[in-house]
């Protein structure tokens, strides 16, 4: 479960492997912090990638809000009855990202990636120039490129509740399936910037919990 490090960007196998580790890695260099819902313990800023992302990941379904994750699978299946057969990505994101202030971003992506395949200026933003702070998504940001024939897709969170950040990081792979889908490329690993990673300090239990129960590597 130990993650790959290579140039700074640690990478995981898998999205259940990728929550332990930012799970431990708040654990182990948190602070005490304060969040707009509460006191907090804060991370260090951190950079990783996911190779393989599924809501059937086996520590997810076994150690993750089991009923977050129902509620999730119950918006899919009403999302993929409205959405089928229709050109678009629902999700709490869906409206900032294919209509905000008319512009639908996901297509402006596409077809700047089509003409200019190289291009690294292929981002689009999720928030609103003064606009009320407390509408400001945590997820500021999406980044798409093509590398070694494939879409890579990163997302910018400026603060994140990592206990349950797997909720948000299974929704953006199917983001970036979707933009590799209208290029015909596959889709390479996601990468996740969180600048402020943090556990609630109302969930401490539940995190040393979940940590205590998977072990980590190499632990005797």
């Amino acid at each position: 479960m130990q993650a790959r490090e290579d140039n700074g960007v640690r990478r995981w196998e898998t999205c259940g492997r990728a929550w332990i580790g930012v799970l431990r890695h708040v654990w182990a260099a948190g602070v005490a912090g304060m969040e707009d819902a509460g006191p907090i313990i804060e991370g260090p800023p951190l950079l990783f990638e996911i190779d393989s992302l599924s809501w059937e990941d086996p520590i997810l379904r076994e150690y993750g809000d089991r009923a977050r994750l129902a509620h999730r699978a119950r918006e899919r299946d009403r999302e993929r009855d409205r959405e089928r057969d229709r050109d678009a990505v629902a999700g709490r994101y869906g409206p900032r990202l294919r209509d905000i202030d008319g512009v639908d971003q996901l297509h402006w992506v596409v077809g700047l990636l089509r003409a200019r395949p190289w291009t690294t200026s292929a981002w689009i933003s999720l928030t609103l120039p003064g606009g009320d702070a407390a509408a400001v998504p945590c997820l500021t940001a999406l980044s798409f490129r093509i590398r070694g024939y494939r879409l890579i897709m990163t997302g910018m969170f400026r603060s994140q509740d990592v206990f349950r950040g797997y909720l948000a990081y299974v929704p953006l792979r199917e983001v970036q399936l979707h933009v590799a889908g209208r290029l015909g490329l596959p889709a390479g690993p996601l990468r996740i910037f969180v600048d402020v990673p943090h556990v609630r300090v109302a969930d401490a239990e539940r995190v040393a919990a979940v940590l205590a129960a998977v072990p980590e590597p190499n632990a005797a």
